[in-house]
C-alpha cells in the first residue's frame, strides 16, 4: 500500500506544478506576461523618400544594359553561325 501511496503523493505534485504552469499560461495570454515585440519603426521616425538614381545615372545604367544585350547577341548568332557549319 505505501507504494500506492506514494504514486498517489507523485502526481498530486505533478498536478500541482501543471496548475502553476497552466495559470502563468492564462496570465500570458490575457496580456499580463511580457508584451510582444513591435514590428516597423519607431513612433517618431521621419518617412523619408529613398533617392533613386539621377538622369544620367540612368543613362549610364541604360547603355550598359544595352551593351550586355549586343554581347549576348553576339555570342548567340556565333552559336547559332557554328551549328549551321557543321
Amino acid at each position: 500500500m505505501d507504494a500506492i501511496e506514494d504514486v498517489i503523493s507523485r502526481l498530486e505534485k505533478q498536478r500541482e506544478a501543471i496548475d502553476r504552469a497552466l495559470a502563468a499560461l492564462r496570465d500570458i495570454g490575457r496580456g499580463q506576461g511580457s508584451a510582444p515585440k513591435k514590428r516597423g519603426r519607431p513612433k517618431g521616425s521621419v518617412n523619408k523618400k529613398r533617392r533613386g538614381p539621377s538622369a544620367e545615372g540612368r543613362k549610364r545604367i541604360a547603355e550598359a544594359q544595352r551593351a550586355r544585350w549586343a554581347a549576348k547577341k553576339a555570342a548567340e548568332a556565333r552559336k547559332s553561325a557554328r551549328r549551321k557549319a557543321a
